[in-house]
């Protein structure tokens, strides 16, 4: 494999980087470089721009409105906006639903739905989970019966993500019970205003409001909102998830962090032997394993770029990119609570979104939100298919 960016993709990198530069809002950074809690307000306005310029469909091609950029260019897009400070496109819509309606969807969804992606003037939610049907999406029960030219939604999905803020959720629901499980599933476009949907918050171990329960009861949907046909709706949710799970890897935010927690480690003088001793030493051991883990990870990644680009067929290795990176970003977090020793445990959350960075001595910032990133990464290992399901599936596909 080649792993050398060829000059016009260092020239495109270079592009990005000054885009990104001076277009990213200075308080948006600020709150992404100190694991500061992000509002719906700032996703959406860092969306719209992105939106404005073309770039939020970023892997979309042309003939859909998307800049049409090559897998090596999607990465360096993303690895840029990640250093910068740019928060995580959301994915339900420009990443994951997108890709289904452009890929399996009529003509006239594709008209109604993608400019409103595109935009970022939109916002979707994900409705897979249920409870008990997790990591095994193919028991999922919630139902839609056809009545003339509607579907009468009943059933609750859960960890809907942001799903406070969603506008449009793209669910799985069972549409008959014969044959095998996946071969009653079908893919529905819900609009989440509909008389019927309601949303309840599940608050996580950090006092955060991230994920939630969404009920539908007796919800009409009409029948131009069905994706593809009746019972192939498993088909399009492996197309789905195929996306999902390489975007949870999400090596580039990794990277940042890593600096992160080199500059924390810095602070808190567990970084220079001279200054913290044997402590610090060994510190930086457990520093530079991550480092080889994170650049192993990366490594990981250009080889699926770089079979791509070169027209051969990469390893279907999703799971073991998914695996990795969850393990990754649980693994930054235990260190720099580590390193930040008590300061990381104050956790007022009130205090917090009034702009509180803790009362540390020498006025540092930046250790209060410690303890929450810690909790909330615990969930890695867990969504968008367990690890332990994830390697049971690299074994049977990659190992045979």
């Amino acid at each position: 494999m080649d792993l050398a960016f060829t000059p016009e993709e260092q020239a495109f990198r270079e592009e990005v980087r000054a885009w990104v530069t001076s277009h990213l809002p200075a308080d948006i950074a600020h709150k992404v470089h100190n694991a500061l809690e992000l509002t719906r307000e700032d996703h959406q306005r860092w969306a719209k721009i992105l939106g404005a310029k073309g770039w939020l469909g970023f892997g979309w091609p042309k003939e859909f409105g998307g800049p049409g950029w090559t897998a090596i260019q999607k990465h360096l897009f993303e690895e840029e906006c990640a250093l910068a400070g740019a928060p995580r496109v959301i994915p339900f819509g420009p990443v994951m639903v997108a890709p289904v309606i452009m890929a399996f969807g009529n003509a006239e969804q594709q008209q109604r739905f993608l400019p409103g992606i595109a935009s970022g003037e939109v916002w979707w939610s994900q409705g897979y989970s249920e409870p008990g049907s997790g990591s095994d999406l193919a028991s999922v029960k919630t139902r839609a019966e056809r009545q003339g030219n509607k579907y009468i939604v009943n059933g609750q999905k859960t960890w809907t993500t942001l799903g406070q803020y969603g506008e449009w959720i793209f669910c799985l629901v069972r549409t008959s019970n014969e044959g095998k499980p996946q071969t009653g599933i079908s893919f529905l476009l819900i609009d989440m205003k509909s008389p019927g949907v309601t949303v309840r918050p599940i608050i996580m171990l950090d006092g955060g409001h991230e994920v939630n329960e969404v009920f539908f009861d007796n919800v009409e949907v009409p029948v131009e909102n069905l994706i593809g046909e009746e019972n192939k709706g498993w088909t399009y949710a492996k197309h789905l998830l195929s996306h999902e799970r390489t975007n949870i890897a999400d090596i580039n935010r990794s990277k940042r962090e890593l600096e992160r927690l080199k500059r924390i480690a810095k602070r808190e003088g567990v970084w220079d032997p001279t200054v913290g001793g044997a402590a610090a030493s060994r510190f930086r051991d457990e520093i530079a394993k991550l480092e080889v883990d994170v650049v192993a990870l990366e490594m990981l990644v250009l080889r699926v770029l770089s079979a791509e680009k070169s027209g051969k067929n990469s390893l279907d290795i999703a799971g073991l990119l998914k695996i990795r990176g969850s393990e990754i970003q649980q693994r930054y977090s235990e260190l720099m609570m580590l390193a930040a020793g008590p300061f990381a445990l104050p956790l007022i959350r009130e205090a917090m979104e009034a702009g509180w960075q803790g009362d540390f001595p020498g006025g540092e910032v930046g250790n209060a939100p410690l303890s929450s990133t810690y909790f909330n990464l615990r969930k890695t290992t867990i969504y968008g298919g367990s690890n332990e399901v994830q390697r049971n599936i690299v074994a049977q596909v990659v190992l045979g």
